[in-house]
């Protein structure tokens, strides 16, 4: 893809991902159906909805994990993605995970390392995935992922089964990254507060199909009490109960 797009407040930003017109079907199930949207370099877009909407699935198609039934998924680049669960590998030491198949050559160590350092955990490249808290595989997981350098990162509700206070670090530190590293990123989440934390765009899926789309002009760090915050949170719920309805 060679369209490129401009930010706010920024220069020409390529789009890294196009959903056109895009369907999904599992035999006689249509999961997802004529569904559009694109993802720039730069970007942070959240997914939302109801559970068996097609959140996940779409994050699979835009991740080459799945195909789709009708349409186009474009990607372009190099594309990450982390999981529901840190999925470390507990015979191997952390900087393996963080590398895997790629863990070979001189250098290995040293990138396992810089992509540690930058989720704060250089002081366990060599220990073992036992050994870590929920919070530290996560960041393991997510060091992996910005080890491919990845142009779009997907994230398939990264911090649910993390504490609150463990999940506000963690949304602090992928921002963090997110805004050193400037990859466009598609977080699918079912928590609206953590929605419209990380995302410029939210996007509302109902019944396989986008409904609705919030743009969130709000300066980071965004305050969670604050009127503006809470003024889209709730027009985010007034649409996901039409959505419901």
């Amino acid at each position: 893809m060679s369209e490129s797009v401009r930010l706010p407040g920024q220069g020409v930003s390529p789009v890294v991902a196009r959903l056109s017109s895009v369907r999904k079907r599992y035999g006689e199930n249509t999961v997802l159906e004529n569904v559009d949207f694109t993802v720039r370099k730069g970007e942070f877009v959240a997914l939302v909805g109801p559970s068996g909407t097609g959140k996940t699935t779409l994050l699979r198609l835009l991740a080459g994990l799945e195909s789709a039934s009708g349409g186009r998924a474009d990607v372009s680049g190099n594309t990450s993605v982390v999981f529901q669960e840190p999925r470390l590998i507990g015979a191997l030491r952390v900087w393996k995970n963080v590398l895997l198949d790629d863990a070979r050559g001189p250098d290995a160590r040293a990138r396992a390392r810089g992509a540690l350092q930058d989720v704060g955990l250089e002081d366990k490249l060599e220990s073992w995935p036992v050994s870590l808290s929920g919070g530290q595989a996560q960041r393991v997981a997510v060091a992996r992922a910005l080890s491919r350098r990845p142009d779009l990162m997907l994230l398939d509700e990264p911090f649910s089964a993390l504490d609150a206070f463990t999940r506000r670090s963690m949304q602090g530190l992928v921002l963090k990254l997110w805004a050193r590293y400037r990859f466009g990123a598609v977080i699918v989440t079912h928590d609206l507060d953590e929605a419209l934390i990380l995302a410029d765009r939210v996007i509302l899926l109902s019944r396989g199909t986008v409904c609705h789309e919030t743009r969130v002009d709000l300066p980071r760090e965004r305050d969670v009490t604050s009127p503006e915050f809470n003024a889209l949170k709730r027009d985010l719920l007034g649409q996901f109960s039409l959505s419901l309805s």
